[in-house]
């Protein structure tokens, strides 16, 4: 049965498509999402899938080729018609699965799961989903677990596209920066000059009423010589609002780290008691009030303790909280097992977030696009690795005390 299309299609697909996503090459992030996917639903099969105008394309799959199907063929297309997990215990026995080629082949799809990819706009991109050959459900932990990692997903999309724009924005302001001095130039000489005529023919003008007419001339033949340079000086005012004031723009506001941090912990810990990792929340302390945009900065907390449970041994301890040091802080201490093991988050912080994080590729890029984001809040990011304490993480942010106007002009130059 071939799926409705969504009540919101064309805005879906252009919101899909500002991603730039769509046949891109396989990255790690995505294929280990797949994999942790498959091991906690315990099923040989797992997809990261979206859904563009009439096809069905996997960024990440692992158990089977799932490179692209049609759309009138997916599974995911009925996904993305609501906003939580779509669960078919037995295709053969659902009218929309049941003559699919997928389903009647031998050994074909018995079940299917999937969590669709909702972005904070509201618009479902595609699935994270898992399969398996032989009809069963999913246990009410792992359809949890499912979910956190169709999060985790859709923040990866999302927090690329900020980075970009973020490096775009930077990009932009650098070069009209360097533009500031030949019109810093223009403004104090010739148009101060112009400006000056102009004032005073129309100052005599109104105290006698009477038209100066070489004044005038000179205010004309001023005037036209500049009219170019007036141009300049508007049109790079402009640029500079727009630069750092466009669509994909943080949204800067007030906000409390402690609570951020909080959501980010919640957003992750089914992920974690699918490892059998522990979670020590100690992010409950008193409000600390900071500037942020709050969905990004919940998002890129949570990729960080993704990447802390991702890189833990099973049975391991991961320990999260904010505090006052030289201004508000989160805290992500990945400790060692009493047993010797030690997790493997340092080496890749250390490559995501410090040593380049411009433009890391491979296995780290999802932590230096997160990197990106937390250099637009101002933020200072240490990190330490000692054995028997193991791996700890620190983020300090600037107090919240900047005024509206220092606002926008940092967050346009970060």
């Amino acid at each position: 049965m071939k799926a409705l299309l969504p009540d919101n299609e064309i805005e879906r697909l252009a919101a899909l498509y500002s991603l730039d996503i769509l046949d891109s090459p396989a990255e790690k992030d995505f294929d280990d999402i797949v994999a942790l996917a498959a091991a906690v639903c315990e099923t040989p099969m797992s997809m990261v899938s979206l859904i563009d105008a009439d096809r069905q394309w996997a960024k990440a799959g692992t158990g089977a080729d799932f490179a692209e199907t049609t759309r009138d063929l997916s599974f995911c297309a009925h996904a993305i018609l609501g906003r939580d997990l779509l669960m078919v215990p037995d295709t053969r026995k659902d009218p929309r699965f049941a003559d699919n080629p997928a389903v009647t082949a031998a050994d074909g799809i018995r079940f299917y799961a999937g969590a669709p990819l909702m972005t904070t706009d509201g618009f479902a991109l595609g699935t994270l989903c898992v399969m398996d050959v032989e009809p069963r459900r999913l246990a009410m932990d792992q359809q949890q677990s499912l979910r956190a990692l169709a999060r985790q997903v859709t923040a990866q999309l999302e927090l690329r596209r900020y980075a970009y724009a973020l490096a775009n924005t930077t990009a932009r302001l650098q070069q009209l920066e360097r533009r500031k001095d030949d019109l810093a130039g223009l403004v104090g000489g010739e148009l101060r000059s112009s400006l000056r005529l102009m004032s005073s023919y129309l100052e005599n003008l109104g105290d006698t009423g009477r038209h100066d007419a070489e004044l005038a001339d000179l205010v004309g033949r001023a005037t036209a010589a500049h009219v170019r340079g007036f141009r300049e000086l508007i049109d790079h005012l402009t640029t500079m609002a727009d630069a750092g004031l466009g669509g994909d723009s943080l949204h800067m506001r007030e906000c409390d780290l402690t609570r951020v941090t909080q959501r980010a912990v919640e957003a992750v810990r089914p992920i974690a008691a699918s490892k059998h990792i522990w979670i020590l929340n100690q992010a409950g302390g008193p409000s600390l009030p900071i500037i942020a945009d709050p969905v990004r900065l919940e998002q890129v907390l949570t990729h960080l303790l993704f990447a802390a449970v991702k890189y833990t041994p099973e049975g391991g301890r991961v320990r999260v909280g904010t505090e006052m040091e030289s201004g508000p802080a989160v805290r992500l201490d990945d400790m060692d097992l009493p047993d010797g093991l030690r997790p493997d988050l340092f080496p890749h912080l250390f490559y995501g977030t410090i040593a380049n994080p411009a433009d890391v590729p491979g296995p780290d890029r999802g932590l230096a696009v997160a990197k990106r984001i937390l250099d637009a809040h101002h933020a200072t990011v240490a990190l330490s690795d000692r054995p028997g304490d193991g791996t700890s993480l620190h983020v300090v942010f600037p107090y919240a005390d900047l005024t509206p106007t220092e606002l926008v002009h940092d967050l346009a130059v970060a």
